[in-house]
């Protein structure tokens, strides 16, 4: 008998058990269990009781046969080391759970073959995905859209549904907030050139900054991680820039690092501003300051999208505002090391000329 019990345990209940041990059949359980109105009150309860007392789950898949649902959902992100996902995560469950299903999560870490992987072995398996910063072109997202419901973070795909936080009003704020401070000379540390919110910023940094008159410089590009702060910031030095604008927080932070190690200070001589508010971000030294979105609502809404099919397909903009912290300050009246910062309309670089780094391929 004790041989029977280890062997039952060692195997999911089903609903054969279930209606044996209730001795009803097999489809009154199933209707008990899954569509409880059809059957008796007392029956119902009797049922539920024993399943519980059983351990029964039910197998979302065999359930999905003729639902065509499966009560999943996944989410792929592009690095799940990165705490600007976290937040989106936490608020991608809180939804799905609210509706009743179940979060999978997928690192594609970058790369456009990892995520169509992904895409392929979790396609008859979820009820849709959630993309966050996409790498795969435009054709293959509209492909995708066809035969499983897509909603993308931080890309825009014309008639797909998207969400993305308002990167370009952001980098408004940093030129602005940089003007007021006296920085007429900037440098753009760019991230992975296939990311779709790299290009936005640029083009939304460089627009702002031409329109004052001030001079910015993309370099680039940089892996988005603390590991490529030590390239970005001495690349970023070279430019004679007076302040660095870093495509992420992940990458500015490695910046400030790389700064403290070759002795410039921060603000005093040179200004350092990152993107996406991370956990982090407020205490490493000094306190960075960078642009903020809503990351938990984004997540919330964009599985409130995902699950409800709506139409036309919406496309959402988040807005952000910029956390002003110890990480810039006013222009030094004198530049690193002793130099004359050069004046806006000095020799130099002109404005969107770009300068890439051998020693770093982008991801």
């Amino acid at each position: 008998m004790e041989g029977e019990v280890r062997s039952a345990r060692r195997r999911a209940v089903t609903l054969n058990d279930v209606a044996r041990e209730e001795g009803v059949a097999v489809s009154t359980v199933s209707r008990a269990l899954s569509d409880p109105e059809r059957v008796n009150v007392t029956t119902r309860e009797h049922v539920q009781a024993i399943a519980r007392e059983l351990g029964y789950r039910p197998n979302r898949l065999a359930r999905a046969l003729p639902t065509g649902r499966t009560g999943m959902v996944a989410v792929l992100v592009p690095d799940i080391t990165n705490p600007h996902n976290f937040g989106l995560v936490r608020g991608a469950e809180a939804q799905a759970r609210a509706a009743g299903s179940t979060l999978i999560i997928a690192d594609t870490q970058g790369r456009p073959e990892l995520e169509s992987l992904h895409l392929d072995r979790l396609g008859s398996s979820v009820d849709g995905f959630v993309l966050a910063s996409s790498r795969l072109p435009d054709g293959d997202l509209r492909t995708l859209a066809e035969r499983s419901p897509v909603v993308l973070f931080n890309r825009r795909v014309d008639r797909l549904a998207s969400l993305v936080t308002d990167s370009a009003d952001g980098s408004r704020q940093i030129v602005e907030h940089l003007l007021a401070l006296g920085h007429r000379s900037l440098a753009y540390l760019a991230g992975p050139s296939a990311a779709w919110s790299d290009g936005e910023r640029w083009r939304a940094l460089s627009e702002h900054a031409e329109a004052a008159g001030a001079r910015i410089v993309r370099c680039g590009p940089f892996a988005p991680t603390l590991d490529g702060g030590p390239a970005a910031a001495d690349v970023g030095l070279a430019t004679r820039a007076t302040a660095l604008i870093a495509f992420n927080d992940l990458l500015a932070i490695g910046v400030l690092r790389r700064l403290a190690e070759r002795g410039i200070a921060v603000p005093g001589q040179l200004s350092v501003v990152g993107y996406d508010d991370i956990f982090g971000s407020d205490f490493c030294s000094p306190p960075l300051t960078t642009v903020a979105g809503p990351v938990d609502e984004a997540g919330r809404a964009l599985v409130d999208v995902l699950l409800s099919g709506r139409e036309p397909a919406p496309t959402i903009t988040l807005a952000t505002h910029l956390r002003v912290r110890a990480s810039t300050g006013p222009v030094p009246g004198t530049g690193r090391g002793g130099r004359p910062a050069g004046p806006p309309d000095s020799p130099g670089r002109p404005i969107g000329e770009t300068v890439r780094d051998s020693r770093e391929e982008p991801r």
